[in-house]
């Protein structure tokens, strides 16, 4: 494990420094000494006690800042280039609503074609069972390194420690996914998992985790071409390689990496066995659905037109790579959510990150706020739906409770998954599991507030008491402190405007219902105010 006082002499600070500039334990990442979490989708924490941390954190928020506005001003541009681009949400949204609606008949076909072209279906209801597919898969070939293409679904059942027990070294491939290995860190982002990372520190964890990494400078040119040297050995002399999956293609059995670095295409050429694990819900039913996909994540992953490396295999080839292709086609929890009408819309999620990228909560917290492998507005709906949380003592509960709702997410889905409406559907199914017991604060306003809210008259009286708060308000009209049970925790992060001088009920009384007359009797009478 990276010592953070070797972190912190790469870094060139003295301890004694650390604060001053803004260098602390927490600060570089996953906390050294605690070990990776044994279920990467619960890590244990609850969001709000996770942001906690992750907000004291000023380095990793300085570095998302940076990286996040970067990805959005490459994503805008290349989105106002394509004059069909709400053209191309549609068509991938309802591609994806064809396959819930069609899964069993896909996935049978998709199989039938994969095992006609020469590959090996598996199936795996849940991460034991993939990871023991994997391991045996594996241990048969008799090695004891394997080399892997970035992926979701390995690290969501936390594939690599599994092995890692068992006496068989996973290499992670990709540039950010070799970082968080090295510095036995977390993901913080979907497509970028380092993105909490900068130079300085991948120069120090190189340095620190690399044996072979020789001089370096905080260049990412001069970063990269380490990281090439080092895995170079591991490419050449790799047996097995394990990949996940973009796409999976129904109607010819054709599988899609989607990668920036040219690290998937070695993997998936030179090794004698290539292992897929792939989550179900990757499916489209016809090979000219890939058009559109192709289009959509570049663009909303990377700002890029057009993705440096795809990578598509149709089963086996023979004297062409792999000579030996497995796929195990994952559940753990997918069918879980198709069952719930609103919430399966998370499942058309094609791991863009786009949502991450624009998301006012994730762009201050970080991922590991969200204590789960899936971060982000993402994250909130498909992990607790995964996990079957609905339980406030689970902590992936209170995932769908790390939004503003603002909706922009819902914007620059490229698949137009309208994460507010999961969200707010995720949290009524919360409040419907959780009632009963002891009442909360919440419970205990809202029963009040009900009782205003069903007469006219108290809340004609209710408008009249708020008017006054404007003295309370002074003059930059806003009101930024109230110490009573709820307002305490809302003006604790926010301020709350001044309420008007005049309510909308004596507005109406004065200039609408009556024409500004304002006569005895129009409103059904002012006494006890408009019905």
């Amino acid at each position: 494990m990276l010592n953070i006082k070797e972190l912190g002499s790469k870094l060139g600070l003295n301890p004694a420094d650390w604060a001053e500039k803004d260098i602390a334990e927490t600060e570089l990442g996953w906390v050294p000494g605690h070990p990776i979490p044994n279920d990467p989708l619960r890590w244990g924490q609850s969001f709000r006690e996770g942001s906690e941390e992750t907000l004291r954190n000023t380095q990793m928020r300085r570095n998302l800042g940076y990286a996040t506005g970067k990805i959005r001003t490459k994503r805008n541009t290349r989105v106002e280039e394509m004059p069909d681009w709400e053209a191309l949400r549609e068509s991938a949204s309802n591609i994806k609503r064809t396959v819930a609606a069609n899964w069993v008949e896909l996935l049978e076909q998709f199989e039938a074609n994969v095992t006609a072209k020469g590959g090996v279906v598996h199936w795996a209801r849940d991460a034991d069972e993939a990871n023991r597919i994997v391991y045996d898969l594996v241990k048969a070939k008799g090695v004891d390194e394997v080399v892997k293409v970035k992926s979701m679904a390995t690290q969501e059942i936390n594939l690599n420690e599994y092995l890692g027990e068992r006496g068989i070294q996973a290499w992670e491939t990709d540039l950010a996914e070799m970082i968080v290995q090295l510095s036995e860190d977390m993901p913080s982002h979907v497509v970028v998992p380092a993105i909490h990372r900068n130079r300085a520190e991948v120069k120090a964890i190189f340095e620190a985790r690399m044996d072979d990494a020789g001089e370096l400078t905080h260049e990412p040119r001069v970063l990269a071409m380490a990281a090439r040297a080092h895995l170079r050995k591991k490419f050449l002399s790799a047996k097995v390689a394990i990949s996940g999956a973009n796409i999976g293609v129904a109607e010819t059995g054709t599988v899609a990496i989607y990668e920036s670095e040219g690290n998937g295409r070695m993997c998936l050429t030179l090794p004698e066995t290539l292992i897929t694990v792939m989550g179900i819900e990757k499916l489209v039913p016809h090979f000219q659905d890939i058009e559109v996909f192709s289009q959509l994540l570049p663009r909303s992953a990377t700002g890029e037109r057009m993705n440096p490396y795809t990578s598509f295999w149709t089963g086996v080839t023979e004297g062409d790579g792999p000579q030996e292709f497995h796929l195990i086609l994952m559940d753990n929890g997918r069918t879980n959510v198709l069952h719930d009408p609103v919430g399966r819309e998370a499942l058309k999620c094609i791991r863009c990150a786009a949502c991450m990228n624009i998301c006012p909560v994730y762009r201050v917290t970080g991922g590991h706020a969200y204590n789960s492998v899936y971060p982000g507005p993402i994250g909130a709906i498909l992990t607790p739906q995964l996990l079957g949380a609905t339980d406030r003592k689970d902590p992936a509960s209170t995932l769908p409770f790390a939004s503003t709702l603002c909706g922009a997410c819902y914007d620059v889905c490229p698949v137009k998954i309208n994460i507010p409406d999961i969200l707010v559907h995720l949290r009524h199914k919360y409040a419907e599991a959780n009632r009963g017991g002891i009442p909360d604060k919440w419970d205990i306003g809202m029963k009040a507030t009900s009782k205003i809210m069903r007469s006219g008259k108290a809340m004609e009286a209710a408008g009249k008491a708020v008017t006054t708060g404007r003295v309370a308000a002074g003059k930059d009209r806003k009101i930024g402190y109230l110490p009573l049970p709820v307002a305490k925790d809302w003006t604790r992060a926010r301020d709350i405007p001044a309420p008007p001088a005049q309510s909308f009920r004596d507005w109406w009384h004065e200039e609408g219902c009556c024409g500004g007359k304002g006569s005895e009797g129009c409103c059904g009478g002012h006494e006890g105010g408009a019905r």
